[in-house]
């Protein structure tokens, strides 16, 4: 590569390296205001604050979850096909029984029950017929619970627009949850909290409190709040029979919408076809009664039934703000998790702390980086020169690159930086040595340039491709800052080979190897 050539390239570079380092330089060529434009180089927890959480997803509850649902549907199966027996009932947390009645069999082996009959062992005890899960199904039923806890937060958490947020499974059951720059923190503990397990039951107007009949129906309560003092005003119960209609599975959308009369917001539900038959069937069934839509166990709403609804659409309305609303839409949409979460840990670091970590990083980076840079201009003079300039452009480039994907620099990433100054400067003595030698062996300091810089590309070429590869180890296996350590060791090994081999050689090139007559050279 010519000298005009590297020109251009690393012209080009440091072009597009300052378009996402500054954003002064990247407001003048958007044509926007540079105090609008914000920098794309975002900060990690531990620089500019937040939020920790450690929750713990219970993960039995899902296993519970999971038996009561096959009892549900097997007894809706058992009706359609006209089976003869008493009831079908979840006896624990892993089992489901079904009484016959007496005399009365049924084959679950046989479609259409088989699909229910799967994930469980099966003992028949005179009219009693058991399904316990199986202990290798509840394995999977717990670990699946834990990884859609995480992806069902993980989609919460993305409607609150903080940057680069941080998920991650620790242990069996815990999910710890980082927040950088969170500023709103009720309204964030509001969103991960709740299960949001959306379900329609049929209530029994006739029935109280006190003479509800236990086995069939279940009392919940509607309650109203006032916004104001965060007081509970009154508790309004209703009666409701045992047997979930329909769940909020089967939502497709979730927003938030105005009454035309008294323009009071409520949340608009759309279900997918699956939901919209369903939800027809039940309105069909059911005119003249009132449906309550229950959100995890708290009554929303119990509306009259006045005709079919065979459109798929449904609503939540109650004593909501725009944004309740708006943040009960959100968590319909991003799905309900399936099985409560425990925050078991919470903690808040402030902006001072972030503060402090990013003036003592600072200070430790430029300092390391001075020091390096004295020492390369006295020890190895004019030479020295090329090689902090170079220096100064690989922290320029580690910082773009970092931009240029809208990563997060965390304090060990800022660690990763200061090693990279120290690998960028070691490509340098590597080669300044090797031209040191070959002037010891001949008096021709062209060709001692070239040479030195051809015999050290391969040991620069080795040392930095193996510590990419113990990178690259760390990004894949490593966790929280041990990944961000890797990302910015990663860039800044790439940075450092580019600049000791590319723009230190341009210097040399500009300042000795374009002159007629060189005699010597100053390293």
């Amino acid at each position: 590569m010519n000298v005009q050539a590297k020109g251009i390239l690393i012209l080009g570079v440091l072009l597009a390296a300052l378009y996402y380092v500054f954003p002064t330089y990247r407001a003048y060529f958007t044509n926007t205001d540079p105090l609008s434009v914000e920098g794309k180089l975002n900060l990690g927890l531990d620089l500019q604050g937040g939020m920790y959480l450690d929750v713990e997803v219970k993960s039995e509850e899902a296993v519970r979850e999971v038996t009561r649902r096959t009892a549900q549907e097997l007894e809706d199966v058992m009706i359609d096909e006209q089976v003869d027996f008493i009831e079908v009932r979840q006896s624990s947390p892993t089992e489901a029984v079904i009484e016959m009645e007496s005399g009365k069999t049924v084959a679950l082996e046989a479609s259409p029950f088989d699909r229910f009959i799967v994930q469980y062992d099966l003992l028949t005890e005179g009219d009693l017929i058991r399904l316990t899960l199986r202990p290798d199904e509840i394995t999977r039923i717990r670990q699946n619970a834990v990884k859609q806890a995480l992806e069902v937060l993980r989609n919460r958490i993305d409607g609150l627009g903080i940057s680069e947020p941080s998920l991650q499974l620790q242990g069996e059951n815990s999910i710890v949850i980082q927040l950088p720059g969170l500023k709103d923190r009720d309204k964030a503990i509001q969103l991960i909290g709740p299960q949001a397990v959306l379900e329609f039951y049929l209530t029994n107007p006739d029935a109280t409190p006190n003479t509800y009949n236990r086995l069939t129906e279940v009392v919940k309560y509607q309650e109203v709040w006032d916004k104001s003092t965060n007081t509970l005003l009154r508790k309004t119960p209703y009666v409701l029979e045992k047997k979930v209609l329909l769940t909020g599975e089967f939502i497709r959308d979730a927003q938030v919408r105005f009454d035309p009369q008294t323009n009071q917001p409520y949340v608009g539900l759309s279900f997918d076809s699956i939901g919209a038959d369903r939800f027809a069937k039940i309105t069909r069934r059911n005119v003249g009664r009132n449906l309550a839509i229950v959100l995890d166990n708290k009554v929303q709403s119990a509306p009259v039934i006045r005709e079919a609804i065979t459109g798929g659409e449904a609503s939540i309305s109650g004593q909501f703000t725009v944004e309740d609303a708006s943040d009960l839409g959100l968590v319909l949409r991003s799905g309900s998790l399936p099985a409560p979460i425990e925050i078991r840990e919470e903690r808040t670091i402030g902006a001072s702390l972030g503060e402090d970590s990013v003036k003592d990083s600072l200070n430790a980076l430029l300092l390391g980086g001075v020091l390096v840079l004295v020492f390369m201009a006295i020890y190895y003079r004019v030479s020295g020169l090329f090689a902090v300039s170079a220096l100064v452009f690989n922290i320029i480039l580690i910082l773009s690159v970092l931009g240029a994907f809208g990563a997060t620099l965390t304090l060990p990433g800022m660690a990763g930086i200061v090693l990279t100054i120290g690998m960028a400067v070691d490509a340098n003595v590597l080669i300044f040595q090797r031209i040191q030698e070959e002037l010891r062996r001949t008096e021709n300091p062209r060709a001692a340039i070239r040479e030195g810089f051809a015999k050290a590309f391969r040991t620069i070429l080795d040392a930095n491709v193996t510590t990419l590869f113990a990178a690259l180890a760390l990004l894949q296996f490593g966790t929280g800052p041990i990944k961000g350590f890797a990302v910015t060791l990663s860039i800044g090994i790439l940075a450092s080979m580019f600049t000791a081999i590319i723009v230190t050689r341009l210097f040399f090139d500009l300042v000795y190897l374009q002159r007629r007559q060189l005699k010597a050279i100053s390293i």
